[in-house]
């Protein structure tokens, strides 16, 4: 099995459960800039959309989108209780927060990485993300993960992107629960382990 990743992005989520999972992976580097893998190799190639996570099965089969992909890895693994059983009222809320985490807070951080987007959509997209982010927040009032005591999958993909507040200029202290979860989770070994191996621990 094979994950192409690039550090710090959204892949960082299922390399965070491929480690929680106890899954052994060969971890491919990609330079989703460039479209290219550390041997100078086209990753076009491999994926013509050009962006990451991409898992590749043993029998060559790929998957992609992060969702579908920590959900696979967390059903190879049903001891790691990374996910709900399939058929169960608790699958389907875990599907509902990693529906929420990519189509409104994942997707809704592009404007903040193009550098052609004008300050004033960069502010807009700051006000969208301060309200779901509070919204997220709410949730997390009463309880260590957003499912409840268990870690899940849908853990390691509001980690992941809830790291990017930092960079734009959203600091999470202004709601010490998250904060206070996003310590929470880092101190996770295989959290810790993932971020090292991609060069994000300071």
């Amino acid at each position: 099995m094979k994950l192409y990743y690039s550090p710090g992005v959204c892949s960082l989520s299922p390399h965070i459960v491929l480690r929680e999972a106890g899954i052994d992976a060969e971890l491919i580097k990609v330079d989703i800039h460039q479209h290219v893998l550390e041997d100078g190799s086209d990753y076009l190639a491999i994926n013509p959309r050009g962006y990451v996570p991409i898992l590749v099965l043993d029998n060559g089969e790929q998957l992609s989108e992060g969702p579908a992909i920590v959900q696979y890895l967390a059903d190879l693994k049903p001891a790691a209780g990374l996910a709900p059983a399939n058929g169960t009222m608790a699958r389907y809320r875990l599907q509902e927060w990693l529906n929420f985490i990519t189509t409104e807070l994942h997707k809704t951080f592009a404007p903040l990485f193009d550098a052609s987007s004008p300050d004033s959509v960069k502010a807009a997209t700051v006000a969208k993300l301060a309200k779901r982010i509070a919204w997220v927040a709410q949730q997390l009032d009463t309880k260590p993960y957003t499912l409840g005591e268990q870690f899940s999958v849908a853990d390691a993909y509001l980690f992941t992107i809830l790291n990017w507040c930092r960079g734009v200029g959203i600091d999470l202290n202004d709601w010490p629960v998250l904060a206070a979860y996003q310590k929470r989770v880092a101190a996770r070994p295989a959290v810790r382990e993932a971020m090292r191996v991609e060069g994000l621990l300071r």
